[in-house]
């Protein structure tokens, strides 16, 4: 289960901030804190594009389609890249950092959030803005989207959104009494979303009144040590397996990584620790193949500051059988 480690003739300067793989290939997207975006040919082991920025750290990234991909960087600015001639044009810019950025296939629109408390969107087909949602209480920390369903992480609550009504009424959660959010991921056939917190612990959400009789529940990544205490360490992302339903990956800021079955509440296998912060997940469009960032992540002052470095596990059946030992979640 040992994955691969991604070969870079120039190496990653800086941490990793996002790996996103493509819709229907295996290229993979990386934004980074070192200014580029770069899209690796995970089949062909080769790099394909790096496309420098003019300075600014990119603090997320998405595909727009195979051949276009979007940025969100620390000045500000949403970027929108074209991966096949390497150049980039800004759609629009935010007041303060930009932390988050999507593109919904639903309505074509490309949505960013950022520290200045506000979500954007932007005609993908005119590149003009559409829309802005400026009275939120708070930054946004992440966000995810899932056909017609934005969420997104304001501190401790998750407050979800109708693109077709964004005016209407706004569904808030609080997984987590008083405990910040790292990371919210969406999952339209669960019909609900999970989120990380920075104390170690995983929550699912259900939506929707079709899903009331539904009970979400929240779980630790780690048990309790032998002397009773928990291992209080950020989930810093979570990644759905797309082939096979309530399966999901979650990645700590001490280079952990587990795969759950949170519909039958199981652990199914950790994977080696990596050397690094585990900063970012993705399964590629069939659930083969995952990658994970292993990346400082500039959470905490001892860090471990080594090279990023990414690895793609390839999956098989071991990754879906439960730990016999283990493995009932804890709440």
């Amino acid at each position: 289960m040992n994955g691969s480690c991604l070969n870079f003739n120039n190496p990653i300067r800086d941490a990793i901030s996002r790996v996103r793989f493509a819709p229907t290939s295996n290229n993979l997207l990386i934004s980074s804190w070192d200014s580029s975006l770069r899209l690796y040919d995970v089949d062909k082991c080769e790099l394909r594009l790096e496309a420098p920025t003019e300075g600014a750290a990119l603090l997320d990234c998405c595909f727009e389609s195979e051949s276009t991909a979007l940025s969100a960087d620390s000045d500000g600015s949403i970027l929108r890249y074209d991966m096949r001639l390497g150049n980039s044009n800004a759609m629009g810019k935010h007041d303060d950092l930009a932390t988050c950025v999507e593109y919904s296939e639903e309505t074509c629109q490309i949505i960013s959030s950022g520290w200045d408390k506000k979500i954007m969107f932007w005609d993908a087909r005119s590149a003009s803005s559409v829309g802005c949602l400026s009275n939120l209480v708070v930054g946004v920390e992440s966000m995810s989207l899932s056909a017609f369903s934005l969420m997104v992480a304001l501190k401790s609550s998750v407050h979800t959104y109708d693109l077709r009504y964004l005016n209407g009424t706004v569904q808030a959660k609080e997984p987590f009494m008083d405990i910040h959010i790292k990371c919210v991921r969406s999952n339209s056939d669960l019909g609900g979303f999970v989120v990380g917190s920075t104390d170690g612990r995983v929550a699912l959400e259900y939506l929707g009144k079709s899903n009331s009789q539904k009970d979400g529940y929240a779980f630790r990544c780690h048990p309790k040590d032998k002397n009773g205490r928990y291992h209080l360490v950020a989930v810093n992302d979570i990644a759905f397996n797309p082939s096979s339903c309530g399966v999901l990956v979650t990645g700590d800021n001490e280079g952990h990584v587990t795969i759950w079955d949170v519909l039958n509440r199981k652990r199914l296998v950790e994977l080696p620790r990596y050397p690094n912060s585990v900063a970012s997940l993705a399964y590629n469009h069939g659930g083969e193949l995952l990658a994970v960032a292993s990346s400082y992540t500039y959470q905490e002052a001892n860090e471990r500051e080594e090279l990023p470095q990414i690895f793609v596990h390839h999956m098989d059946d071991s990754h879906f059988k439960s730990v016999p030992a283990s493995s009932s979640i804890k709440k």
